[in-house]
């Protein structure tokens, strides 16, 4: 199977005074696999729902292999999907779910498609299984693969992984870039988890208020995001004063390269926990205020003056690091936005 290039054109959709898609443009590459990242209501979900033909747009178009489809009905589409909700038929077995879809369709040799696909997910061994004999995770695989069996030209992920608890949906994380890969199926996938969005796609892009704010490789998104709301949405970043002198910015006493100009010289950086360095120091200017384990990285917050700054530091040091301990905090020399 081969992907089609996706292209959504001048997408516009209003909810009366919100603008759920605000003129958003997005190009998808054959084959590609995209996450759309944001907050709730910026429009993720509603322009995966216009590329599936759930919703009307108010106007733009949306283009599939150079095709505009934006009048056809979502059964004429040729895309498959896997909501947050199962959507199994509850009387049919895992293999009767998979191969419904290629009935209606008059495929010949649907059960062997079907079983061939309960494989490819990793659940061959459970095709005459009913759902409530199923876990979460197992019913979320029943899905995809019913999704994938009819080989459709897109495949559309509306935060799939969601209701699954945290091992879980690691695991069925990376079982669907493993089968987008060797599928090779155009995804568009909708989160609102970071991590999920950062680890799958081949680019990533981050809305707000039914636009684009970036979109690009997710290392890029984390290491130069374009915007102040990126730095902020992706990840967790400190707020510090700094004051800018030439092309850098300074702060505690480092001076840093700014993503983008300054306009003005007082300036407030965001500051990535892990370009923190937090060393146990009698002279230090800071000094610890507590620690959190989170197992091999743990975090720590310390006052320096005025300002509250967290880091990551790896747990085996915590030891020297107890709340109270005077200490010396630097920063790496990376790029960093302003708000």
């Amino acid at each position: 199977m081969t992907g089609v290039a996706v292209h959504l054109k001048g997408l516009r959709r209003s909810f009366g005074p919100t603008h759920a898609l605000d003129n958003l443009d997005l190009a998808i590459e054959p084959g590609e696999f995209i996450a759309l990242l944001g907050p709730s209501g910026c429009g993720k979900t509603t322009a995966l729902r216009v590329l599936a033909g759930l919703e009307d747009a108010d106007s733009g178009e949306v283009l599939v292999g150079g095709k505009d489809v934006s009048s056809l009905p979502a059964n004429r589409r040729d895309m498959g999907m896997v909501f947050q909700a199962y959507s199994l038929f509850p009387h049919l077995t895992a293999l009767a779910n998979v191969s419904f879809g290629l009935s209606l369709r008059g495929r010949t040799k649907s059960l062997t498609r079907a079983r061939e696909m309960l494989e490819l997910v990793g659940i061959g061994q459970f095709a005459d299984r009913y759902p409530h004999q199923l876990s979460g995770g197992q019913q979320q695989r029943v899905a995809l693969a019913r999704a994938l069996a009819i080989e459709p030209s897109v495949l559309l992920l509306d935060e799939p992984l969601s209701a699954l608890d945290a091992k879980v949906r690691v695991q069925l994380r990376d079982e669907i870039k493993r089968i987008q890969t060797e599928v090779g199926t155009t995804t568009l996938f909708v989160t609102h988890d970071q991590e999920e969005a950062l680890a799958v796609a081949d680019r990533v892009g981050v809305m707000r208020a039914g636009k684009l704010e970036q979109l690009a490789a997710p290392a890029d998104i984390y290491l130069t995001p374009a915007t102040p709301f990126v730095a902020e949405f992706v990840g967790l970043s400190n707020r510090l004063p700094g004051t800018v002198v030439g092309n850098e910015v300074e702060v505690l006493g480092t001076r840093l390269p700014m993503l983008s100009p300054a306009s003005s010289p007082s300036v407030t950086a965001l500051i990535r926990p892990e370009s923190v360095q937090v060393t146990a120091d009698p002279e230090g200017s800071g000094r610890v205020l507590t620690t959190s384990f989170l197992g091999a990285i743990s975090k720590v917050t310390v006052s320096v003056g005025d300002e509250l700054v967290v880091a990551q530091v790896a747990t085996d040091r915590l030891a020297s690091l107890a709340p109270g301990t005077p200490v010396r905090v630097t920063l790496q020399p990376n790029p960093v936005a302003l708000a």
